[in-house]
């Protein structure tokens, strides 16, 4: 007899999104006649850039000719992609990787929730809440985070971001094994200081724990001093894994591709008290489950290194972040509460009145016709908040923001 995985029972049936879908869908159909626009899920509206269009064309060109055909790639990834990331997002930030070090995938998400697998499902876990939820689910998957009592989790260790910590969470006050840290944050667009995020590598060293560093949104970092990696602190390759995306970078979500950095530095311990490489065991868990990103997709990802790609890529962080601007603007004349959105591409709002997330979420959608995400889909203390996304197209975004300004007043 075949028996399941009891831990992907614990799952809610209803995923944030799936019941945001659903509620849009019953919208739609009562009023048909009515346009939404979504400033909800963050997924880009942007094309590609041309530098990676053309160097895909190219690509797709080359696998059509037998003299240029490739088959399996390198689980870990191309030597011209993995050494374009390191020569243009560390080398000028004074971070030496090798080539070995850096793992191409089809996008942080998937390595964020497989990165599990290299971990004990002893280890104790801690979150930031709010937290994007693939960190926690993932590890619901696992086995590690207990039982759900009231949407809180038994086994994992909360770390409240709130009004009066500013949304930037304290070091946990008992020692913890795994760290899940994001930076620029999702869901509440706040960013770390070099100081701040040393704080988490120095508990981390002294606490032999592991930092989980989420770093898909580190290029809409617009403030100098703020770090776009973990690694530019001192000590991190002993005690971080970072996963980059180059989804929201370049308008990479339907052509999947990102990648891990997992340092050689880098090593756990056994329940015997020997050290292993997590370089090396990451190295055999994508040699054995992964069969590596596409020949044409990591050309697209490497063009964006060009000179036309940089710039391509620059007018497209600078298209979201103006329509950020614009969120943030309106809702201060408001007077509503408001943060993020200067460093990255969400905002984290606070409901007026104490209403409750799901609550807002529906007048915003049947009075103003305007889709937002609960806050309350993040964890605990997302309630009474909900985030909005910069990713929409301009026109639909200042529409939305005339459609909330009527509704606010």
């Amino acid at each position: 007899m075949a028996i399941v995985n009891e831990n992907f029972l614990k799952l809610s049936d209803n995923y944030l999104f799936s019941e945001i879908a659903k509620r849009v869908k019953a919208f739609k159909e009562s009023y048909p006649d009515r346009s939404v626009i979504s400033l909800g899920i963050g997924d880009v509206t942007q094309p590609l850039p041309k530098a990676s269009l053309d160097a895909m064309s190219r690509a797709v060109e080359e696998m059509g000719d037998i003299t240029t055909f490739r088959g399996y790639g390198p689980e870990h990834g191309y030597d011209f992609l993995i050494d374009s990331i390191i020569s243009n997002d560390y080398l000028p930030r004074g971070v030496e990787l090798s080539p070995s070090e850096v793992f191409i995938s089809d996008g942080a998400k998937s390595d964020c929730g497989n990165i599990g697998d290299i971990l004990s499902v002893n280890n104790s876990v801690a979150v930031t809440d709010p937290v994007y939820p693939v960190y926690v689910d993932s590890n619901v998957m696992s086995g590690r985070a207990g039982s759900n009592m009231n949407g809180v989790w038994s086994n994992l260790v909360y770390m409240t971001c709130n009004i009066e910590n500013h949304f930037k969470p304290s070091l946990p006050k008992r020692h913890v094994d795994i760290i899940y840290l994001c930076y620029p944050n999702n869901p509440m667009g706040v960013v770390l200081n070099k100081e701040e995020l040393k704080e988490w590598v120095d508990y981390a060293l002294e606490n032999d724990s592991v930092i989980l560093y989420d770093a898909a949104y580190e290029a809409y970092i617009q403030d100098e001093g703020i770090p776009h990696s973990i690694y530019e602190i001192e000590g991190a390759k002993r005690c971080a894994i970072e996963f980059r995306s180059f989804s929201k970078t370049a308008g990479f979500t339907g052509v999947r591709c990102g990648y891990t950095v997992v340092p050689e530095e880098l090593t756990a311990s056994t329940s015997d008290a020997r050290r292993v490489s997590l370089n090396k065991l990451w190295n055999r868990r994508q040699c054995t489950k992964f069969n590596g990103t596409s020949y044409i997709t990591q050309r697209g990802a490497e063009a964006i290194y060009t000179e036309q790609g940089k710039e391509q890529v620059r007018n497209i962080i600078n298209y979201y972040m103006s329509n950020a601007m614009l969120m943030r603007n309106v809702f201060e004349e408001l007077g509503a509460n408001v943060y993020g959105g200067e460093n990255a591409p969400y905002l984290w709002l606070k409901t007026p009145d104490g209403i409750s997330s799901w609550d807002f979420f529906d007048h915003m959608l049947y009075e103003a016709n305007v889709v937002v995400t609960p806050g309350i889909g993040f964890g605990p203390s997302g309630e009474g908040f909900v985030r909005l996304t910069a990713f929409g197209r301009k026109e639909n975004c200042s529409e939305a923001m005339n459609r909330i300004k009527k509704w606010f007043r």
